[in-house]
């Protein structure tokens, strides 16, 4: 049996992102794709990588019914309803979209924006590195920021033992596509291309959701988390490179960051300095530690529109319904 999926918000990076990895997913089956601006017109006149995969359409309308069980539907019973339903418009929206629909609690909620991230109205932060198991109990869940799933994962273990003993630096670069579709000047071509920018040093959007995972692990973390992100000249893809005081030697930091991700499908330890090619396209963070002169250099590398976004949110879709964790998301990273 498929699990029937609605998009809200499918004409944008993260709706088109969700569309490629959900099509091919063995246990999944779009019912819909919503979106106001394009009602009526085939996905791919959109996301246009999609000409041959699907006939899908954008629909103006959204089908808030529950998907019908098996014995419900029987064995040639059409089950026209849905088992969950993503968010994928800009912040803001999703938390209006609550408000103004009245939706089953037999239809779990996966929202890709940042309005719940803070776990308000029953929303559970939708970290598997950090609290799998809430999230397989969850009806209602927030999908963590790029920037954020990115430093988290650099971070979580350092705060589980404790030795987060001091200020945090991070520098990070992201990809285009994390500014979302809609043309701004900062993201023109005009303007990106062989350009690299500052933008809302020491006071990202992303910094909240940081601390409230570090201080969950930790409660006595009350640091400075200094991060300067940078705009990137590249469409996809996040390197963060996170550094703070450590004692342990470098065997110590391996086998602490192995340990804790050991039961973890996505996120790796490599001995060998990590690149952004090495994740593009896929769901996975790929860390490397690196220990000078009392400091622990962590560098994290994730493609922003996945793990950072819409493959993060169909593992957890995963998690929920208890399929295998990496069910639809084994993907070939672009590498060269």
């Amino acid at each position: 049996m498929k699990l029937n999926v609605g998009i809200i918000g499918g004409a944008g990076y993260t709706g088109g992102e969700l569309l490629r990895i959900l099509i091919n997913h063995p246990f999944a089956n779009v019912a819909f794709v919503h979106s106001k601006s394009h009602a009526g017109k085939p996905v791919w006149t959109t996301h246009t990588d999609l000409l041959g995969d699907t006939d899908l359409t954008f629909s103006g309308e959204i089908n808030l019914t529950p998907a019908l069980s098996t014995n419900e539907a029987g064995e040639s019973g059409e089950n026209t309803g849905i088992d969950v339903l993503f968010l994928c418009s800009g912040h803001g929206a999703s938390v209006t979209f609550m408000a103004e629909h009245e939706i089953p609690d037999d239809i779990t909620v996966i929202d890709l924006s940042a309005d719940f991230r803070d776990e308000h109205d029953d929303f559970v932060y939708g970290l598997p590195e950090l609290q799998r198991e809430r999230i397989q109990e969850a009806t209602r869940i927030a999908n963590p920021g790029c920037f954020a799933t990115s430093i988290q994962l650099a971070l979580l273990p350092l705060a589980k033992a404790g030795k987060l003993t001091n200020d945090v630096q991070v520098s990070a670069i992201t990809g285009s596509t994390g500014a979302g579709q809609a043309l701004v000047p900062t993201t023109g071509f005009t303007w990106r291309n062989n350009n690299v920018s500052i933008y809302k040093a020491f006071t990202h959007q992303h910094l909240a959701e940081i601390r409230q995972s570090l201080t969950q692990l930790d409660p006595d973390f009350k640091h400075a988390i200094n991060f300067v992100p940078y705009r990137g000249d590249f469409t996809r893809g996040i390197m963060a490179n996170v550094y703070t005081p450590f004692s342990g030697t470098q065997q110590e930091a391996d086998e602490l960051y192995r340990a804790y991700y050991a039961a973890h499908p996505f996120t790796h330890v490599s001995d060998a300095p990590v690149d952004v090619k090495q994740v593009v396209n896929t769901n996975k963070c790929l860390l490397h530690l690196e220990v000078h002169d009392g400091q622990l250099l962590i560098t994290s590398v994730i493609d922003n529109l996945t793990k950072g976004a819409s493959g993060h949110a169909v593992q957890n879709m995963n998690l929920v319904f208890g399929l295998p964790e990496d069910a639809g998301l084994r993907l070939k990273a672009v590498a060269f």
